[in-house]
């Protein structure tokens, strides 16, 4: 597609400073929520775990940084909290073995990645791109974005609530709408910034809803006790100086639990990460695969996912919100993910910014979400573009992915006694993969 910036381009210092915020609000609701998510999971004596969503968002910030110059800044994506792991962290926090559990945990994950890209180091990565050819990788792309459409859809119909609301959804098109307008109507510089204008009009609208009584959408409540510093309570901290009741070593048996819990996860995700860099790769039109190489974004991905549980107790892993708001600004500069990841690492220290980004109704996000996501899903589908789906060979592998992916069909297999649950798990995004790749190897 064509860019308004490219990676390697400089941009004026106050627009970025725009598009760096506009990157922020994109991946920060996500983000903020995976910690506020896990802090619910409950110990085996009811007890739970604090993770406070200001310390994740360094971590996010520390770990993009470290992506970006891992992957020799030739990659511009923003690495947020990952929602895949929460059944692990559950599981690790109801075995007892407390913030410590999840740190090492999410090393561990970070370690499978790590270990990979040593392989692939060796043997090369040309297989990716012979593997999945534009046909495989197509709607790949396109499920990682539909699969996040019920989140969306959810957030604009309940406020991330139970109750269906005709008002939230009002509210949630508006943001949409006015994305929409402002992305094709606006002035040249508005046209750059449609997500923070559309965010803005949202926010403002659902205030006055709430304000008028018509709709409680945002919890004024919170503004009566703002600190303007806050030290953020990372979870390594956490990990020195709290200990619960009825918390139990990390020996090794504990070691090998938290393993057999991680370690699975970490090996199927291998798709998204694919498949994140294909659809990113396609938006600024590079290779990602083959520059920087699969190896240094895995690298870039697993110790930036091991600096997120250090620092804020949730993995990390590239945002597809991210990647939909370069899409949609043409904007692909690296220096406005530094920057976003700069800001993300002072902004968690500063109570009120967080504190706003919190009030932000769900349904508003969900308005947004309906863009973000729905690039996610065209730029997979754009790249069927020379594809004919009128042939056989085509139209059966594309079919299978898209029907199984978004179907949710997942494969398990054998028994973990540690989790209760299956021994390994291929997600719907992997299973359609497996699928999508056999079916071409019978119709090829």
């Amino acid at each position: 597609m064509k860019l308004v910036y490219n990676v390697e381009d400089k941009v004026d210092f106050k627009k970025n400073v725009v598009f760096a915020l506009q990157q922020m609000i994109a991946i920060m609701a996500a983000t903020l929520l995976v910690p506020m998510i896990m802090s619910s999971y409950q110990m085996s004596n009811g007890s739970t775990l604090y993770f406070d969503p200001s310390a994740a968002l360094f971590g996010a910030g520390v770990g993009t940084l470290f992506y970006i110059f891992a992957t020799r800044k030739k990659s511009p994506v923003f690495l947020g909290s990952s929602f895949t792991f929460l059944p692990a962290y559950a599981a690790i926090i109801a075995m007892n073995y407390g913030y410590w559990g999840v740190i090492i945990g999410v090393a561990l994950a970070g370690l499978v990645y790590v270990i990979i890209a040593l392989i692939i180091k060796f043997v090369g990565s040309d297989w990716v791109n012979k593997l999945m050819p534009p046909v495989i990788a197509g709607p790949i792309v396109a499920i990682i974005g539909l699969s996040l459409s019920g989140t969306a859809t959810s957030w604009a119909s309940t406020n991330g609530g139970s109750d269906y609301s005709l008002v939230t959804i009002c509210v949630a098109l508006v943001t949409f709408f006015v994305i929409c307008f402002v992305s094709e109507k606006g002035s040249k510089t508005l046209k750059l910034f449609p997500f923070l204008v559309g965010i803005g009009a949202g926010y403002v609208i659902a205030l006055v809803l709430t304000l008028l009584g018509v709709a409680n959408l945002i919890d004024l409540s919170v503004f009566s006790n703002i600190q303007i510093f806050t030290i953020p309570k990372f979870t390594f901290l956490q990990a020195i100086t709290q200990h619960p009741e009825g918390l139990l070593p990390i020996d090794g048996t504990a070691f090998g639990n938290i393993a057999m819990t991680f370690v699975p996860i970490a090996i199927v995700e291998l798709a998204q990460h694919i498949g994140d860099h294909k659809n990113l790769g396609s938006i600024i039109n590079r290779d990602l695969i083959t520059d920087p190489g699969l190896d240094k974004t895995l690298v870039g991905d697993g110790v930036g996912s091991a600096i997120g549980g250090f620092f804020g107790g949730a993995a990390n892993t590239t945002y597809g919100e991210s990647i939909a708001c370069v899409a949609i600004t043409g904007n692909a500069s690296i220096s406005t993910i530094i920057l976003a990841g700069l800001g993300c690492m002072l902004l968690s220290f500063f109570g009120p910014f967080v504190l706003i980004i919190n009030t932000i109704p769900k349904c508003v996000m969900g308005g947004a979400c309906i863009a973000l996501y729905g690039f996610i899903a065209v730029s997979g589908l754009k790249m069927l573009a020379g594809v004919d789906l009128n042939d056989n060979k085509n139209l059966f592998p594309v079919s299978a992915i898209l029907v199984i992916g978004i179907g949710g069909l997942v494969l398990n297999f054998g028994f973990n006694p540690v989790t209760g649950g299956p021994l390994l798990q291929l997600s719907a995004l992997a299973t359609a993969l497996l699928v999508g790749l056999i079916t071409r190897l019978l119709v090829k």
